[in-house]
């Protein structure tokens, strides 16, 4: 063999390896081609499933929509009232302030004795409240009821306690404790 044989067997080994390499790749191309089809045809099926799935979706969307407009159109007078409710109360508390106003400035004009009297009283009502509550408080958790005559001398010792506040009371507007301010 010659040297031009021995050349044109290498080329022709050279062109056979080439060959089958290409072939393989191709192969491998035809192989991910063959994928690709088999999901493109599942593509429509999938599809119409999503498509119908986001319709279903779009349709509950709407009912829910609807049925929120519906209550909130049900709720809006509910709105009004609490409003209106809303309005009384600060045009109550408006009135209420210009009374206490009012009452301010007639205690302002008072002099001192009337003053005095008026707050012993106060404290005095105040006291007989307090005592009260509680004295009712204490009959609700004792299981007996007291006798007449300890209830009566309870409530001597309470009135005793009611002239004494009037008193401690009286003693502090004269000395100074009270001053117009604090009503």
């Amino acid at each position: 063999m010659s040297l031009t044989g021995i050349g044109v067997l290498l080329i022709g080994v050279a062109f056979l390896i080439l060959a089958i390499y290409i072939a393989r790749v191709l192969n491998g191309v035809a192989g991910t081609l063959g994928g690709v089809n088999k999901t493109l045809d599942q593509l429509p099926d999938q599809l119409d499933g999503v498509l119908g799935e986001t319709g279903q979706l779009i349709r509950h969307s709407n009912d829910t929509l609807s049925d929120v407009n519906e209550k909130l159109g049900n709720l809006t007078p509910m709105f009004e009232v609490v409003g209106d409710v809303g309005n009384t109360t600060r045009n109550l508390t408006a009135t209420l302030h210009n009374i206490t106003d009012a009452g301010k400035r007639k205690v302002d004009g008072l002099d001192e004795g009337t003053r005095n009297k008026s707050i012993g009283g106060l404290y005095g009502t105040a006291a007989l409240g307090y005592f009260a509550i509680r004295k009712s408080k204490a009959m609700k958790k004792s299981s007996s009821y007291l006798r007449p005559g300890t209830m009566l001398s309870e409530g001597q010792h309470r009135a005793n306690d009611i002239q004494r506040m009037k008193a401690e009371a009286a003693a502090a507007a004269k000395s100074g404790k009270y001053v117009k301010n604090d009503l």
